[in-house]
C-alpha cells in the first residue's frame, strides 16, 4: 500500500497557471498536434467528440491530454497513434483505435519511452497491436482502462500492457482481452498489479520475466490459452487472486519456474488443468489457497527445493500433487484434503494419520500418459490404496504429518 500512494502522489502535481486549450470542430485548435504544439508545461489539451487522424502525434511536454465523451483517435491501422517521452504527463478518457501492425515494430496504441509520472487512464483501447507500451520508464501508472487487440495468432499479436526495464510502476483496475500476454513484465522492479481482469488472451494473462520484488494482487486470470507464466524472479508476492479455468494440453492455472524467496497466499484456483506448476522453485511459501476442481492441483518437479506448503485447501481435483520423482526436499503441513480418510481421537482438528498426497497412479501417469484410460477404475483405486500403506512408487518423505480434519479458514 506504501508503494501505492508513493506513486500515486507524485502523479498528483498541479499547477496554479495551467490553461485549457480546446481543440475539435469551431474550436481555437481543429488538430491535436497544434495545440500540443501551443501549449505550455502544466496546461490541458482538452479533445472534444470527433475523430482525429493525425498519424502519429509526440509528446514531449508536461501536460494533460484529456478527452471529452466521444473523442476518438484513429491509427488507421499504419501508425502509432500517441508517443510520449517526458515527465508529469497525463492521457486520459480517450478511445485509441486501429493501431499500426508491423512484425518488426512494437507500434502501439500509446508508447511511454524514458519517461516518469506519467498517467494513463480510463481510456479505450480497441482493435490495437500493443495497447500501452512503456519502456525505460518510472513512477508510472496504468489505470481503468479497457483494452482489446486483434486477437491474431501469438506470433502476430502484441501484448495488452507491455512494461520493459521499468521501476516503482502501478497496473490497477484495467479490463484486458484478445492481445498475446494481458500484462508483460520484463526487468521490472518494485511495482504493483492490482484489481485488473486478464482474461481470453491468447497465450498468457500474466506473463513476468526478470524482475523482482514485485507484488501482484486481487487480479482475476481466466481463460487465457496458457494462464499465468512468473519466471526467473525473486521476491514476487501474489496474494489474492483468483486463477480460474485455464484449461488446456500445457495449461495452468500458474506456473512458476526459477523463482525464489516469494510467497502466493490466498489465491484461488479454480477449474485449471494444473493449479500451480513449480519447477526449480526455492523457498517459496504456498499458503492459504484454495485448489478446486482441477486436473493436478499442485505438480512439484524434484528440482525444487526448501518450498512450504501450509494451510491449503484442497478440494474436488482428480491429482492433488504430482511430481516427476521419488526426491523431495520440500515440505507439507497442515493443510485440508478432501481425500483423506484418516480419524482424530483426540478431536484437536488434526489428523493422528500422516497424509501421502501423491498417488501412485499419478506417478504412472507421469512416466506413461497413456495409462489415463484407466482413470477411476477399481483397479486403479486398488493400488492406490496399496500404495498409501505401503509407500514403494511415491516420494515417501512427501507427506503431510499434520493435516486438518476440517477445510482451514
Amino acid at each position: 500500500m506504501k508503494r501505492i500512494l508513493t506513486i500515486l502522489s507524485l502523479l498528483c502535481v498541479q499547477c496554479a497557471f495551467a490553461r485549457t486549450l480546446p481543440v475539435g470542430k469551431e474550436q481555437t485548435y481543429t488538430a491535436i498536434k497544434a495545440a500540443i504544439a501551443s501549449a505550455a508545461n502544466g496546461d490541458t489539451v482538452l479533445i472534444k467528440k470527433g475523430l482525429y487522424k493525425e498519424g502519429n502525434i509526440v509528446l514531449t511536454k508536461s501536460i494533460t491530454l484529456l478527452g471529452e465523451e466521444g473523442a476518438v483517435l484513429d491509427g488507421e491501422g499504419k501508425y502509432e497513434i500517441l508517443t510520449v517521452s517526458g515527465s508529469g504527463i497525463v492521457v486520459k478518457n480517450l478511445r485509441f483505435q486501429y493501431s499500426g501492425f508491423s512484425t518488426l515494430n512494437d507500434y502501439a496504441s500509446v508508447k511511454v519511452i524514458n519517461s516518469s509520472r506519467v498517467l494513463i487512464q480510463n481510456n479505450t483501447f480497441f482493435n490495437a497491436f500493443f495497447s500501452v507500451h512503456i519502456s525505460a520508464s518510472s513512477y508510472c501508472a496504468v489505470i481503468d482502462n479497457s483494452i482489446s487487440g486483434l486477437t491474431k495468432t501469438e506470433q502476430t499479436s502484441g501484448n495488452g500492457i507491455h512494461l520493459w526495464k521499468c521501476d516503482n510502476m502501478l497496473v490497477k483496475g484495467n479490463e484486458i482481452h484478445g492481445h498475446r500476454d494481458g500484462i508483460y513484465f520484463e526487468f521490472v522492479t518494485n511495482s504493483v498489479i492490482q484489481q485488473n481482469n486478464s482474461h481470453n488472451n491468447i497465450r498468457y494473462g500474466l506473463h513476468f520475466m526478470f524482475s523482482n520484488d514485485d507484488s501482484y494482487i486481487q487480479n482475476i486470470f481466466r481463460d487465457n490459452g496458457a494462464g499465468v507464466a512468473v519466471m526467473y524472479s525473486r521476491r514476487v508476492v501474489m496474494v489474492k487472486n483468483q486463477f480460474v479455468h485455464n484449461w488446456g494440453g500445457n495449461a495452468y492455472g500458474l506456473l512458476l519456474k526459477e523463482i525464489s524467496d516469494g510467497q502466493i497466499i490466498e489465491n484461488g484456483f479454480t477449474q485449471n488443468t494444473v493449479g500451480i506448476l513449480m519447477e526449480s522453485t526455492n523457498r517459496i511459501e504456498v499458503s492459504s489457497n484454495s485448489f478446486t476442481g482441477s486436473g493436478y492441483a499442485l505438480r512439484i518437479s524434484a528440482s525444487c527445493n526448501e518450498n512450504t506448503v501450509h494451510h491449503n485447501n484442497f478440494v474436488g481435483n482428480t491429482f492433488d500433487v504430482g511430481t516427476n520423482g521419488t526426491l523431495m526436499l520440500n515440505r507439507f503441513y497442515n493443510n485440508y484434503w478432501d481425500k483423506y480418510d484418516g480419524y482424530d481421537l483426540n478431536r484437536d482438528g488434526i489428523g493422528d494419520v500422516a497424509y501421502h498426497p501423491v498417488s501412485m497412479y499419478s506417478m504412472v501417469i507421469e512416466q506413461n500418459p497413456n495409462a489415463a484410460i484407466l482413470m477411476r477404475s477399481f483397479m486403479v483405486t486398488l493400488l492406490d490404496k496399496a500404495e498409501k500403506a505401503i509407500p514403494s512408487l511415491t516420494p515417501e518423505n512427501m507427506v503431510d504429518e499434520q493435516p486438518l480434519m476440517k477445510r482451514s479458514k
